[in-house]
Parts: C-alpha cells; sequence; structure tokens
C-alpha cells in the first residue's frame, strides 16, 4: 500500500511523507490478533494507521460489556480525534516543513468521514427490532459495495456488538431472514434477495 493513496496523505509525494513521517517521530509496530493497540483512557499524541490487517474500535463499560464502535481497514487512521487534543500533529514543527498544512486539511477530511461512519451507527442501531437494525445496516454496506452481494468487516459477535443486540437473538433472526429469503448468508459474505 502506497501511503500517497491513503485520504490523510492526499496531495503529497512519498518523499513529502518520509519527511513529514520523521518529523512526527512516527513508529511502525505490529499487533497480534486481538491484542489492544490503545486502551481507553490513553493519552497519545499520534494518529494511528492501518497498513495490513483490521483493527476493531470498541469501548467497555464498568461490567466488562464490549460495544463495537466501526472498524478501521487498511490504509485508515484510527485515534485522530485524540491526537489532535495535545496538538502535536496539528502544530507546526520547528523545521517549519510546509507538509503540516497539508495533513491538517486531510486530517478534517479524515474527522469529517468518521464523524458521518458513527451517524450511521446511530442510524443502525435506531430500530427497535434486530431485523431494522440487521437491513439497516446491510443496506448501508450494499451502497458501499455497489451491489446486493458483499462481504461485512465483523464476525457474528462483532456484529452484534455493534448493532448493540443479543449475539444469540442477533443469529436467530438472521437464520429468519435467510428463511423468508430476504438475505443468504455464509460467513461475512450477505447476499440481499430482492
Amino acid at each position: 500500500m502506497k501511503l500517497s493513496d491513503m485520504q490523510l496523505f492526499r496531495g503529497l509525494e512519498e518523499d513529502d511523507i518520509s519527511s513529514l513521517l520523521s518529523c512526527l517521530n512516527s513508529v511502525k509496530r505490529n499487533y497480534k490478533k486481538g491484542e489492544v493497540i490503545l486502551s481507553e483512557g490513553s493519552i497519545i499524541e499520534n494518529i494511528g494507521i492501518v497498513l495490513s490487517g483490521m483493527a476493531m474500535i470498541s469501548c467497555n463499560d464498568i461490567w466488562g460489556n464490549t460495544g463495537i464502535l466501526g472498524s478501521v481497514a487498511p490504509g485508515s487512521v484510527f485515534a485522530e480525534v485524540y491526537a489532535c487534543i495535545p496538538g502535536r500533529v496539528l502544530t507546526t514543527c520547528t523545521n517549519a516543513c510546509p507538509f503540516h498544512t497539508n495533513l491538517a486539511r486531510n486530517l478534517l477530511t479524515v474527522c469529517a468521514h468518521k464523524s458521518l461512519q458513527l451517524s450511521q451507527r446511530i442510524l443502525h442501531t435506531s430500530s427497535k427490532s434486530i431485523r431494522g437494525r440487521l437491513m439497516s445496516y446491510f443496506s448501508e454496506c450494499a451502497k458501499h459495495a455497489g451491489s446486493n452481494s458483499f462481504l461485512i468487516p465483523y464476525n457474528r459477535q462483532q456484529l452484534a456488538d455493534y448493532l448493540n443486540v443479543d449475539r444469540s437473538t442477533m443469529c436467530n433472526e438472521l437464520s429468519k431472514m435467510q428463511k423468508d429469503g430476504m438475505i443468504e448468508y455464509k460467513k461475512n459474505r450477505i447476499l440481499l434477495k430482492d
């Protein structure tokens, strides 16, 4: 994946991006599946960028219940809002490199897209029925894919957490929807039927 293809670095050449990453003291890290990348309440000054794999954005309540807020695919960023609070990402460096202005503009675009994603999650969870929540989410996935057949980024537990429903009840509803001829599914592949 080329960093210059990412929304965050739009308008910058690879050499410019390398200079900017050096200026921001960036580091590259690998994480194992299920490993926590960033804990709630952590103070950070950097933006996370997923180069490969998938990261889940979740929150836990004091009883240990997990809520999935979204997923981060390769080429996408996370913790961008928190990185802006201390200001390092938005502050011009001592080298006065011209790339910070471009980064700030791109970061605003990234934040706007994330805001829209959270608004969509609110829309998906507004239905009182599990079927309504599933169909709202599947409809959005189909629009995004440009097809009635698409892959979802979540396993069953993660989908239930994202839609804020009980997993077993949701799985029962998926089976009913398949029996009713509304959908076909196999693992993460969903087909919406006419």
